[in-house]
């Protein structure tokens, strides 16, 4: 089967989209462009990831709060039960991983669903950034915290669209 990837920038940087032609299996936000000459197997496709991309460039622009990107999410069954759990939190919202654990049915597994929440292959539109430390503190995140900060932020009006500012990406 063949991978098809796609780029676009976005003011948390370049974000890497990739699929099989019919479902998005994976949207990245890299720190660095780790691709570059690893594209050998895979075939670009800026078609085959339109509507991912419009409904990326409509969240970023303030006019979409939820996705209906069609998805194929490769995890456990655990890892899925997590991943859906998070699609359920509103836009705008945090939860703490104590009550993400809770909701799935496992109350005192909060690690369990932080490492379930880190290996999630669709940030943003699955999104994990949503999620926090029972403290209120912002802890892990695979695009960095400074991505995750102002993704919250961005969610929550304090960004100003006039004042987006990309994240370099080297």
């Amino acid at each position: 089967m063949t991978t098809y990837f796609s780029e676009m920038d976005s003011p948390v940087g370049c974000l890497l989209l990739q699929g099989d032609g019919q479902f998005l299996t994976g949207l990245h936000m890299p720190l660095h462009k780790w691709w570059d000459g690893l594209e050998a197997d895979w075939e670009r496709s800026d078609e085959a990831f339109a509507m991912a991309r419009a409904q990326l460039a409509e969240y970023f622009a303030g006019e979409r709060q939820e996705f209906d990107v069609p998805l194929r999410l490769v995890g456990t069954p655990y890892q899925q039960r997590v991943w859906q759990e998070l699609q359920n939190i509103p836009f705008g919202q945090t939860i703490t991983y104590a009550e993400l654990a809770r909701r799935v049915g496992q109350p005192t597994a909060a690690r369990a669903v932080g490492h379930a929440n880190s290996r999630n292959p669709v940030s943003i539109i699955v999104p994990c950034h949503r999620v926090i430390g029972v403290n209120g503190k912002l802890t892990g995140y695979a695009g960095g915290l400074d991505r995750k900060e102002w993704l919250l932020a961005w969610e929550r009006g304090v960004v100003p669209v006039a004042q987006r500012e990309l994240f370099a990406v080297v």
